[in-house]
């Protein structure tokens, strides 16, 4: 394979840009400690890192456009890097979230779009195949690096420090940026704010509903936020059930000011065009859903770990190893498969057997933790999310014209972040909900006496915060109950923990099941469009 440097270059940026998610997530008991905060307000960082890359990376993608994708791409490693510092020197949770969620979100709108358009730029045929396939490896390494990066880096010395490793690396990356060939003409069109704005505040009040949906209740109100000494609760129904209708309606609005910028002759935001196109189609839907299942997955398995069971940042990397290792393995199987079997086999075979790994990471949550179960889950899962990896990328590319590459590289980034803000937003609603009303439940029926369950009741009755499962007993000494009922409290909070571990898996596996509606439209070996050929030769 040709210009080796290129995907190197490329390939560093893509480890960056994966790199980060993993890392905060096995270190979120620590980092809670560190900057005095919750798992909450953690939960609101990582959706938030997420969101931000989806809200503006279809502006990111038509700035590559406007700008020149390298030069798009060197930019947003600046601010990448900028950002990255920011975190690193973070004081408290509000810098935490300007740095990580706010500017390298910023960063990565730029520079995500213009690694797929720039791989398509610089590779052709079984070349831009392995390229893409590299990428998805890559990607497979930053997820099995990370947990073990930052569980080392974060038990051994300071969190901080591989973010500050991130600043190093992206200063490479624009240093050594101009060995890549940036071919496509920069385009002249004028970017629509009207656009811009629906499509940001469209999707960023659907994610907002859902994430505060674990407070304010979906749709009958639970504890609805208060101003002025009165309660939000518009028509009797929760605020988070209007954001989300309220993001819906923004989002319609968005497609139908896209229509009316194409039959006006004026560039949209988005070519909605491209949907009418089955394979690119299903190949977003069922990106979407796996960054929604790995989200899901990198959220609520670190807070079992460390909240539940009490493993530090490390042994919280290493437990996820086998997830991780898989997925690099089996995007290099993935490939090698596709030379036998259509796409849409192999993401079939992926898609069923993340449901399976589902099924046994259900089964292995347990106060013990059912250790070889639980790596069985965890390889099979990252082998599942490996083969769809290898396939998904190429699809996509492969369904547009080489014009269209940019588009579709931020359409991309919209559906694996999207899908990552719903994820953690989601599965985080879940997990929270649910051990509320588990733990309320279970005080209600255990052997507590009646004045312990009304203060207990009282002290939880704006929801309970997760926190490790063996400070429980201690907290509850400090708030003046007896030994014996601080052990049982503790007892039933432990047993809520797993409950609630329990009913987010399970949601998982109904979000696993959906996905393979989706894969309908991915191209069977004799359907694969090559448009860019097509293009080529007309």
């Amino acid at each position: 394979m040709k210009r080796w440097g290129v995907i190197a270059v490329l390939g560093s940026a893509q480890f960056v840009m994966v790199l980060d998610g993993t890392v905060m997530n096995v270190s979120i008991s620590t980092v809670v400690s560190d900057l005095d905060t919750t798992v909450a307000a953690m939960q609101g960082a990582i959706t938030f890192y997420t969101l931000t890359m989806a809200a503006f990376m279809l502006l990111g993608a038509k700035l590559g456009d406007i700008w020149g994708r390298r030069r798009a791409f060197v930019i947003g490693s600046c601010v990448y890097a900028a950002g990255s510092l920011i975190t690193a020197l973070s004081p408290n949770v509000q810098f935490l979230f300007l740095g990580w969620s706010i500017v390298e979100g910023l960063g990565a709108v730029l520079v995500i779009p213009a690694i797929a358009a720039l791989v398509a730029d610089n590779y052709r045929g079984r070349e831009r195949i392995t390229a893409f396939a590299i990428i998805g490896a890559v990607s497979g390494a930053a997820v099995a690096a990370g947990p073990l990066i930052g569980g080392f880096v974060t038990t051994y010395f300071d969190w901080r420090y591989v973010f500050v490793a991130e600043v190093f690396i992206m200063v490479a990356v624009v240093l050594c940026a101009r060995i890549i060939t940036d071919p496509t003409p920069r385009q002249s069109a004028r970017i629509d704010v009207l656009s811009v704005a629906l499509s940001s505040v469209g999707l960023v009040s659907v994610v907002f509903g859902m994430l505060q949906s674990k407070t304010w209740g979906w749709i009958l109100p639970v504890h609805p936020p208060v101003v002025g000494g009165v309660e939000i609760v518009p028509l009797g129904i929760s605020p988070a059930a209007w954001f989300i209708v309220l993001g819906v309606v923004l989002l319609a609005l968005f497609l139908s000011r896209q229509h009316l910028l194409e039959g006006a002759g004026r560039a949209p935001l988005v070519h909605v065009g491209m949907f009418s196109i089955s394979s690119l189609r299903s190949g977003l839907s069922v990106l979407g859903a796996q960054y929604t299942v790995t989200a899901g997955l990198f959220f609520m398995v670190p807070v079992y770990l460390q909240m539940t069971l009490g493993l530090d940042a490390l042994e919280t990397g290493i437990r996820i190893f086998p997830l991780s290792i898989a997925l690099v393995l089996f995007s290099i199987v993935g490939t090698r498969l596709s030379r036998r079997l259509s796409p849409r086999t192999v993401v079939r075979i992926g898609q069923v057997v993340l449901v399976f790994s589902a099924l046994i990471l259900l089964g292995s949550a347990t106060s013990d933790l059912r250790s070889g179960f639980f790596a069985t889950g965890m390889f099979l899962a990252g082998a599942a999310l490996g083969l769809l990896a290898s396939q998904l990328g190429n699809v996509n590319m492969s369904s547009v014209t080489e014009k269209e590459t940019s588009e579709v590289g931020g359409l991309q980034g919209v559906f694996q972040n999207l899908g990552s803000s719903l994820g953690t937003a989601l599965i985080g609603s879940i997990l929270i909900g649910a051990l509320s009303a588990s733990f309320a439940s279970g005080v209600a029926a255990s052997d507590l006496p009646d004045p312990t369950k009304a203060t207990v009741a009282s002290a939880t009755q704006h929801g309970v915060t997760i926190v490790p499962a063996a400070d429980v007993a201690a907290i509850a000494e400090d708030a003046g109950l007896s030994d014996v009922d601080a052990d049982t409290l503790a007892t039933v909070y432990r047993e809520s923990q797993l409950s609630s571990l329990r009913i987010a898996f399970f949601g998982l596996i109904l979000i696993s099941l959906v996905s393979l509606l989706f894969s309908k439209g991915i191209p069977s070996a004799h359907d694969l469009r090559r448009r860019h050929s097509e293009a080529s030769t007309t």
